[in-house]
């Protein structure tokens, strides 16, 4: 790459970030003032899409065509492993914690149901649901963000640095563009501020790496898109309220617990020890 591509490459991407913020900083103001009545769901939905839609103007800002987004589907076993990859770390963090004693009997899925039914085929029909529908309503939320972080900012990042540059630099962003909202809105844990912040951010450079290798692997956003529609839908929507609030679960569970951030760790460690697999002469 020449110092002029270079250049235009570090241009876009800081063209890319101001956009981004930008556009966020609307959705932050009303999520962070939220007016009695006020429905988060759309502004939520709103924010979301912000990362993608700067991705896409500035890719056709930059290159007059959206190229390089990553929207070939790509091979299937790369789609599949994004699927279900979170749903193993979501396992390893939450089962041994209801096997401690403090699966939620009387959540409010299973108590509303199980006067009908047996509570595990309630628990159970639960699952199949949100591990299907649950999902793919999911990934409309989802691909906004990934056509942002993934479509555009990975692939950049790639050009002119490392594997773990890529990663971690598009971790660092896309966990700071969360912190508004965990500091001053109400997407946070139960523990204090700067515990949730720590351990949201932690978890995100982690699984950062995942996300930046499936992408540069596979040449498709659409494994960002699965990997976060699954990882939203099956903690937040499945384990987490099926989860017993305690000091104990409230310090480890949530994607603000320490729980989930050793999993980041353990997932960078692994994928980082995998970027020989990928062809970009960056790596």
């Amino acid at each position: 790459m020449t110092d002029a591509e270079r250049s235009t490459t570090a241009k876009s991407i800081g063209v890319y970030l101001v956009l981004t913020f930008a556009l966020s900083s609307f959705f932050y103001g009303k999520l962070t003032h939220l007016l009695p009545g006020t429905k988060e769901g759309p502004l939520y939905l709103g924010l979301m899409w912000c990362p993608g839609v700067s991705g896409l103007l500035t890719r056709l800002l930059f290159q007059g065509n959206l190229r390089g987004h990553g929207f070939t589907w790509g091979k299937t076993k790369y789609q599949f492993a994004s699927y279900w990859i979170p749903l193993v770390y979501a396992c390893a963090v939450y089962l041994p914690v209801w096997f401690a004693g403090y699966f939620d009997s009387h959540s409010p899925v299973l108590q509303k149901m199980s006067q009908k039914f047996p509570p595990m085929a309630v628990l159970l029909v639960f699952f199949l649901i949100i591990a299907t529908a649950g999902v793919l309503g999911s990934c409309i939320s989802a691909v906004g963000e990934e056509l942002g972080w993934r479509g555009f900012l990975v692939p950049q990042l790639a050009k002119v640095t490392s594997f773990r540059g890529v990663a971690l630099i598009s971790g660092i962003i896309w966990a700071s563009w969360h912190v508004p909202l965990i500091i001053a809105g109400d997407y946070h844990g139960a523990g204090p501020a700067w515990y949730s912040v720590t351990c949201f951010v932690v978890m995100v450079l982690g699984i950062s790496f995942v996300f930046a290798w499936m992408r540069l692997k596979s040449g498709s956003v659409w494994t960002g898109m699965l990997l976060h529609a699954s990882h939203n839908c099956f903690i937040q929507a499945f384990f987490d309220p099926q989860t017993r609030h305690a000091r104990l679960t409230d310090l480890w569970t949530t994607e603000f617990g320490a729980g989930l951030a050793l999993a980041g760790i353990v997932l960078a460690i692994i994928f980082y020890r995998k970027r020989g697999e990928l062809a970009s002469a960056q790596v």
